[in-house]
């Protein structure tokens, strides 16, 4: 029975009164506010129930009902150092989670930087790069490569490397110098039935790209091994194998942006791990603690490292709140339970029979493809059987009106999106049983068979 919170209207007005929203209209009638979290379900403050199959934006990895165990570990750093930072001195929560996440990473060299979030984590990446490069006697190397679309970021030094060209109107010039390749898109790709034609495209346009940029001036190619903007793009065989031959034939450094994928979206700690390659950099954050609180990190191996080691440099870069305490331990016991309750072989268990309803979504007239891996997958919602797409009024009127409505009628959380093509996408917590994705599959079922009808598709 939904009981509403008496504050529910108070809320709604303070909202609009004193909140600024991220990524939205400030001026928002009947805001979605969460009161409170019960396993993967979260309730509004009127006592709507809702499958958060967002996971709130792939953070939540473990749902909402391991509040009392963050708790008691929270509880008990505060009462023995509530905070440190790790600017020349450091404590043993962010040490001990140094290690731990070395110790999963897919090599054996990798030390750890902390930082606030998944921007901060893309940015230090950038600064350690080019510390390590002016460190080694090539301080021309000044430019990157990254892919059309992907987002990493919002900071001014991140938002470079984003690829989605209406974020970074208005802000001026960037401050690195990035170029912007395909990405691995495979839908409508005229080649993408041959895979391995697919992947030398790709990759011969990346290095087109680095030569176009001189290839003694690039310092990074940076990608997520699953593309979120755009709609869960995922690698072709071999591509990023051969990434990783690029950077090592051009000396340039590899960086996977998994603050996404990283910590069991894909069924693994690190997604990259699946392509067999150990990129030089990974940034993470979201799922390092499950969003109990907030937490990035920059990993680099130790190539990366050495010469400012080696020179005694300094890296002239440091965060006041990265590796706090609190977060730290809370990273350390979230690594913990998904260990503990075998989260990520749950992943992989299920991801094959998701994929598998998933797939049913295609005969729907509106669902043009269905992509992704693991617990992290999107719809690209088409307006016919030749796959034309939306226009821009057609998208606003589906994506920013009838889908959230009519998904929050189906007590479902997911995003509509529409930075690459017009896409809707789940990622739900990691805890999810087949139970619950079939929940989740069935009402996407509706929604979209209704979304079609509004669109007039079919």
């Amino acid at each position: 029975m939904n009981v509403p919170s008496p504050d529910h209207d108070r809320l709604q007005q303070s909202a609009r009164d004193h909140l600024i929203l991220h990524f939205a209209k400030q001026e928002v009638d009947d805001l979605l506010v969460l009161d409170r979290g019960e396993g993967p379900y979260v309730f509004d403050t009127q006592g709507r129930r809702y499958i958060d199959a967002l996971s709130s934006l792939f953070c939540s990895q473990l749902g909402y009902s391991y509040g009392d165990e963050m708790a008691e570990v929270a509880s008990a750093q505060l009462k023995k150092l509530a905070f440190n930072t790790n600017w020349n001195t450091a404590h043993p929560p962010a040490i001990e989670l140094a290690e731990r996440i070395s110790g999963l990473a897919p090599a054996d060299d990798y030390r750890v930087f902390f930082t606030g979030g998944g921007s901060e984590s893309v940015e230090s990446g950038w600064k350690l790069v080019r510390e390590h490069f002016i460190a080694i006697g090539q301080p021309q190397r000044t430019k990157a490569i990254a892919r059309r679309t992907a987002y990493h970021g919002v900071t001014l030094g991140a938002l470079s490397f984003t690829g989605v060209m209406p974020f970074k109107d208005g802000f001026g010039a960037p401050p690195i110098d990035v170029s912007h390749v395909s990405n691995t898109n495979a839908f409508r790709a005229a080649d993408a039935g041959d895979p391995e034609t697919f992947t030398r495209r790709l990759l011969h346009e990346m290095e087109a790209a680095i030569v176009a940029a001189g290839p003694d001036e690039v310092a990074l190619i940076i990608a997520e091994p699953v593309q979120n903007a755009g709609g869960c793009l995922t690698p072709p065989p071999g591509y990023w194998a051969g990434l990783r031959e690029l950077a090592d034939r051009h000396g340039a450094l590899l960086m996977a942006d998994e603050v996404i994928t990283g910590f069991g979206r894909i069924g693994e700690w690190f997604a990259v791990s699946r392509e067999g390659v150990a990129p030089d950099l990974i940034s993470v954050a979201k799922g390092l603690t499950s969003a109990y609180a907030p937490m990035g990190a920059l990993l680099a191996r130790s190539r990366v490292l050495e010469p400012l080691v080696d020179a005694q440099r300094v890296f002239r870069h440091g965060i006041t709140f990265g590796g706090h305490p609190l977060s730290a331990v809370m990273a350390l016991k979230n690594i913990e339970i998904i260990e503990r309750d075998h989260v990520l072989e749950n992943v992989r268990d299920q991801a094959g029979p998701l994929e598998g309803r998933l797939q049913h979504l295609l005969d729907l007239p509106i669902v043009g493809d269905v992509r992704g891996a693991g617990f992290f997958w999107a719809m690209e919602l088409v307006k016919d059987d030749a796959a034309t797409r939306f226009d821009q009024d057609e998208r606003n009127d589906l994506l920013r009106g009838f889908l959230p409505r009519r998904l929050r009628e189906a007590g479902l959380i997911a995003r509509c999106d529409d930075r690459g093509d017009a896409v809707l996408q789940i990622a739900p917590p990691l805890i999810s049983d087949a139970a619950l994705l079939d929940d989740i599959v069935a009402g996407l079922t509706d929604v979209l068979r209704d979304a079609g009808k509004h669109m007039g598709v079919g």
